[in-house]
């Protein structure tokens, strides 16, 4: 049986209505201590309401084939995975507006990350989790819980952001479950992580399987996504919590921090900003440097 975590150790509740809503200095602290020590903010009352040309993309059959989510890079103005050609303008419009809209509570909740957060990226999310869940690998079920990393994009320590919203148009919530506290984590898995090679790291860059090369710390962050989702025994086992995310509702965490697993639901936009660890008001307490504490060596 799953052992139940406390909310308070997993959840910090916002009464924010508006994304540009004025927070005052002290709410502001408490969020960023908060989410910084690996809990979600979670805002049940920040809705991202559609028009009605937006409401139409909410159909799985507009992605490409074997696509999870369509995608968008503002900095770059770059979409991905819309198939039919006509709806792309509309998709453009959605999730641009929906990264104005993060940015804007970025500022007003989270005033000490905008100036550092780069590398945007938003995705809408179509499909029915159960659907994907049926044809994905172990490695890529994010009903399993795990912390985020990207096999392709080392990041070298720097946070993953993510903001969520639910915009289901049928009343139906998306369900996660949330895990344990990081270093608790860090220190239950870090015995079986192998060992790190530069030269295979050098390799993986030569041959485009990387964009750049994986540092330590890249290694052992993928080391325990694949160690999470592989334990079956954990999965079932390990301190958890489910949550239900109502339509309506918008959340927020640090993915890389934050053990999480997708377990229902469908129609969800979210948006990823990398922020650097030196950005933090509690640097301390990232990922990269709660496992160089544990190593006792540097991982960048």
């Amino acid at each position: 049986m799953p052992n139940p975590m406390a909310l308070d150790i997993a959840v910090m509740t916002l009464p924010n209505q508006q994304w540009n809503e004025n927070t005052g200095e002290q709410d502001t602290a408490a969020a960023i201590a908060a989410l910084e020590q690996g809990k979600i903010l979670y805002l049940p009352r920040l809705p991202f309401l559609l028009t009605a040309q937006e409401s139409a993309l909410l159909d799985p059959a507009l992605l490409e084939p074997n696509r999870k989510n369509i995608s968008y890079r503002p900095d770059g103005d770059r979409l991905d995975g819309v198939a039919v050609p006509e709806q792309r303008p509309a998709a453009r419009q959605l999730l641009e507006r929906y990264h104005r809209s993060c940015l804007a509570l970025l500022a007003s909740l989270l005033p000490a990350y905008p100036a550092a957060c780069h590398s945007p990226a938003g995705t809408l999310r179509l499909h029915q989790i159960a659907e994907w869940r049926a044809r994905a690998s172990w490695r890529k079920d994010d009903s399993r819980l795990h912390v985020d990393a990207f096999p392709s994009r080392p990041n070298r320590g720097e946070r993953i952001l993510r903001i969520f919203t639910n915009i289901n148009p049928f009343g139906i919530s998306r369900t996660w479950r949330v895990g344990e506290p990081f270093p608790q984590l860090a220190r239950r898995f870090l015995p079986r992580f192998k060992r790190y090679y530069p030269l295979a790291s050098w390799w993986l860059n030569a041959v485009g399987i990387t964009k750049t090369r994986r540092s330590r710390y890249d290694h052992l962050m993928l080391q325990l996504h694949d160690a999470m989702k592989s334990d079956p025994d954990y999965q079932r086992d390990g301190p958890q919590r489910t949550m239900d995310f109502p339509p309506g509702s918008t959340w927020i965490c640090f993915s890389d921090q934050t053990p999480h697993a997708a377990m229902g639901g469908q129609f969800l936009l979210e948006q990823t900003f990398l922020l650097p660890v030196a950005a933090m008001r509690n640097p301390g307490l990232a990922p990269l440097n709660v496992l160089q504490s544990l190593v006792r060596a540097p991982l960048i």
